[in-house]
C-alpha cells in the first residue's frame, strides 16, 4: 500500500504489516483514504482528533448559512382593495425580513374560468410590492390555484 505519514509526507509504498508498525510507534491509527485506488492509500493519523476536527467544521458551517423561509399571502379573486393593500403591507413585511412570499389566488367554482382576472389580481399585488421584492416565478396556474412567488430585492 502507498503510505503518508501523519506530517503528509509521502513514505513510499510498505507492507501493510510495516505500515501497522509504523502507526503502532507514533500511536496513531492508520486509516484508508483511498481503498479502490491500485496500490491503496493510507494515512497514519489520529482518527479520532480527525472526526473531533471535521463535526467542528460542519457545525461552523451550519452558522454561516443563511435559513430562508417561504411565506404564503392567499388571495381571492374578487378582493377590494383596502384588502389588497393589508396583505401587500403583510408581504412587505416578510420580505423586509429575507423571507420569500408565495402568493397563492385559489379559485371557486366558475370562477376558473376567468384567469385572466386572476393574473391581474397578482399584477396589482405586485406593483404595490415592486419596491421591495422581485418576480421569482411569475404567475402560473397550479391546479385551481394560481401561484407567484416573490424574492427579496438584494
Amino acid at each position: 500500500m502507498r503510505l503518508i505519514d501523519s506530517d503528509g509526507n509521502q513514505v513510499g509504498i510498505v507492507s501493510s504489516r510495516k505500515a501497522l508498525e509504523m502507526a503502532a510507534q507514533q500511536k496513531l491509527d492508520l486509516v484508508k483514504i483511498a481503498p479502490k485506488a491500485k496500490p491503496p492509500v493510507c494515512k497514519i493519523m489520529d482518527f479520532g482528533k480527525f472526526k473531533y476536527e471535521q463535526s467542528k467544521k460542519e457545525k461552523e458551517a451550519k452558522k454561516k448559512q443563511k435559513i430562508i423561509n417561504v411565506k404564503e399571502v392567499r388571495l381571492s379573486l374578487n378582493i377590494e382593495d383596502h384588502d389588497l393593500n393589508t396583505k401587500a403591507n403583510r408581504a412587505i413585511k416578510f420580505l423586509e425580513k429575507g423571507d420569500k412570499v408565495k402568493v397563492s389566488l385559489r379559485f371557486k367554482g366558475r370562477e376558473l374560468g376567468h384567469t385572466h382576472l386572476g393574473v391581474d389580481v397578482l399584477n396589482r399585488f405586485f406593483s404595490i410590492v415592486s419596491e421591495v421584492g422581485s418576480m421569482e416565478k411569475k404567475p402560473k396556474m397550479e391546479g385551481r390555484s394560481m401561484i407567484m412567488i416573490l424574492a427579496p430585492k438584494n
